[in-house]
């Protein structure tokens, strides 16, 4: 996957701390990019825009 262009962030609830955090890309047309801030080059997991959505949704209820 080309992630040319992935404008990666973290949710400005995560600690400042170097604790276990995610950082996403979402300004992707088709896809929502995660990865794991202590490992960058670990691995990216990808979504599609509508479940993404559907996760954080459920999360902000819960």
């Amino acid at each position: 996957m080309d992630m040319t262009g992935a404008q990666w962030h973290k949710s400005t609830r995560s600690g400042t701390n170097g604790g276990s955090c995610v950082e996403v890309a979402d300004n992707l047309p088709s896809v929502v990019l995660v990865r794991d801030t202590k490992d960058r080059d670990g691995g990216t997991l990808q979504f599609n825009p509508t479940v993404w959505q559907a996760f954080v949704d459920f999360a902000k209820r819960h």
